[in-house]
């Protein structure tokens, strides 16, 4: 990529943490997607660092990247943590210092073992989300209408009546598939 590598990592690094961001708005909803998302880079930064993985699964060699599976295992355990605490009804919130701090670490997790377009499909939901926003602020700056009744599109459902907790579980849900496929994609090259 040259130099263009640059702005692409900057993107990278300013999406991920502020999708992550985005997400933080209820009870739970940005902990376990991250919990999910550092777990398949662990298993990514450790398959990339070993020789012999990294050769079968046909994916490029870095040196030194399996040490990033301890960094997604210390926020792997530090999510957990949080977690218990942060469930409803929650008693500690992320705010924007651990959600912004999550979501860039993820994303330097990402640049690093170069696995940018995995990100964001383990991540998805964190697209979404983000997604959701810029859709909505578009729409009505173009035409005066909104998309979803509130962005992030988490508050469009609970408008819709959905309780906090079935948007919470249902949103998970949709982070462990996402997980899985972006997995799976290892093994497509």
């Amino acid at each position: 990529m040259g130099w263009f590598f640059i702005p692409f990592a900057v993107f990278v690094l300013i999406g991920a943490s502020n999708a992550v961001n985005l997400t933080d708005g209820l009870d739970g909803l940005a902990t376990v997607p991250v919990i999910l998302v550092a777990g398949c880079f662990a298993f990514i930064s450790y398959v990339t660092g070993n020789i012999v993985f990294s050769d079968y699964l046909q994916i490029p060699y870095i040196e030194g990247t399996g040490e990033i599976s301890i960094f997604c295992g210390a926020i792997i355990g530090s999510c957990l943590g949080f977690l218990w605490f942060n469930a409803p009804p929650a008693k500690i919130f992320m705010g924007d210092t651990g959600s912004l701090s999550l979501g860039g670490s993820l994303g330097a997790v990402g640049i690093i073992t170069k696995h940018e377009i995995v990100l964001a499909i383990t991540g998805g939901l964190f697209v979404l989300e983000a997604v959701s926003v810029m859709v909505q602020v578009i729409s009505f700056k173009l035409t005066g209408k909104r998309i979803f009744r509130m962005a992030p599109i988490h508050h469009h459902f609970e408008k819709k009546g959905w309780p906090e907790s079935t948007v919470v579980i249902r949103f998970w849900i949709i982070s462990i598939i996402l997980a899985m496929i972006g997995l799976a994609t290892l093994k497509l090259r």
